[in-house]
């Protein structure tokens, strides 16, 4: 399995609702994608304008047909164009 752990720092209040929402979407799809095991998306308590998508899946083939898709190649741009998102990633 592999899990990935994307932290997201909007450049301002109006941008962090752009790139929630298309993280939303992104995660709405990315629930049914095959090989999907867990994605979420949770808004920081304690960080202003903070969000991480988490993520897990079955196998690197699954994670690479993911990054394929056209809502990932949709939604995965918008949100670095509000901010800048740091990515950790761990074989499980």
């Amino acid at each position: 399995m592999i899990r990935l752990n994307c932290f997201f720092q909007a450049n301002d209040g109006e941008q962090y609702k752009t790139a929630l929402l298309a993280a939303k979407a992104l995660t709405g799809h990315s629930q049914n994608h095959e090989g999907c095991i867990a994605y979420d998306v949770f808004e920081s308590a304690t960080r202003q304008n903070v969000f991480l998508i988490c993520e897990t899946w079955k196998d690197e083939d699954s994670l690479d047909k993911h990054s394929t898709t056209p809502e990932f190649k949709k939604y995965s741009p918008m949100m670095r164009l509000c901010g800048r998102m740091k990515v950790e990633r761990f074989a499980m």
